[in-house]
């Protein structure tokens, strides 16, 4: 059962830059909307999907999402997510992408949304703002990749994805699955680089992250879901799961709390 919940802030921001932290249910979701400030969404456990027409967004713990002004969007998430919302009137705007565009989250900036988050002083405070400048600064440095999972609508490309994503355990090669869906394996690494800017391979692997994240909040052990994602042993799931994200399952698994929610 979805949970939609309404924006906080409809016609104006109570500060140039506003940092709003709320922990979202299971099944929540925000419908689209739109405002004439830049949003910054990122969640500090589980995964968050933005979506922008048809484009999705997906961001796991070590991304976030850059939504510019003006920009129409929907976001949800399928398990509990403590999610940061970081606001920045037009005006502050420039330097950062004017598309909507995952960006990597270093340490430094994780631990300034920590700190941001929860702060006790007065959010309109010279102090707190001066922190959230920073983090501006840092949001302005982060490298952009797009998106963590880029959907392709090419006629070949596209249906094989999708097959891809209901049966996460097909783990045959580039050639094999270039051979069933009717073209070479050049032609199909072409589309992939024309489409997605990765190579398929990565595509799949970044594919079953998103499903082991939502398996893995939900109680699967790591053995389990290594097994249903045809990974010959929990040490090769580990170890592409370590690479991708930063963690390992095991510690994916236990709940990040140390940021305070708001209402």
């Amino acid at each position: 059962m979805k949970h939609p919940l309404q924006a906080p802030f409809t016609n104006a921001l109570p500060t140039p830059l506003f940092l709003r932290t709320m922990l979202m249910p299971d099944d929540a979701i925000f419908p689209g909307h739109e405002h004439s400030w830049g949003e910054f969404v990122y969640a500090f456990n589980g995964v968050v999907q933005v979506e922008v027409g048809r484009d999705k967004y997906l961001a796991p713990p070590q991304y976030g999402v850059w939504l510019p002004p003006n920009m129409p969007h929907m976001g949800f998430n399928r398990r509990e997510v403590l999610q940061a919302s970081f606001y920045v009137v037009d005006e502050l705007c420039q330097g950062l992408p004017p598309r909507p565009q995952a960006l990597l989250v270093t340490p430094f900036m994780r631990a300034l949304l920590n700190r941001a988050s929860t702060d006790a002083r007065d959010f309109g405070s010279e102090e707190h703002q001066r922190l959230l400048r920073t983090l501006l600064d840092e949001l302005k440095a982060a490298p952009v990749t797009g998106t963590f999972l880029p959907a392709s609508d090419d006629p070949v490309l596209g249906p094989l994805l999708n097959h891809l994503e209901e049966n996460p355990q097909d783990s045959r090669c580039v050639s094999e699955l270039a051979r069933e869906a009717g073209i070479t394996e050049r032609t199909l690494a072409r589309k992939c680089h024309q489409d997605l800017k990765i190579p398929l391979t990565e595509w799949r692997n970044r594919m079953r992250i998103v499903k082991a994240m939502a398996l893995l909040e939900a109680g699967r052990t790591v053995e389990s879901v290594a097994k249903e994602f045809g990974y010959s042993s929990s040490s090769a799931f580990i170890a592409m799961f370590r690479k991708l994200t930063g963690t390992t399952p095991a510690c994916f698994r236990i709940p990040s709390r140390q940021a305070g929610a708001s209402p």
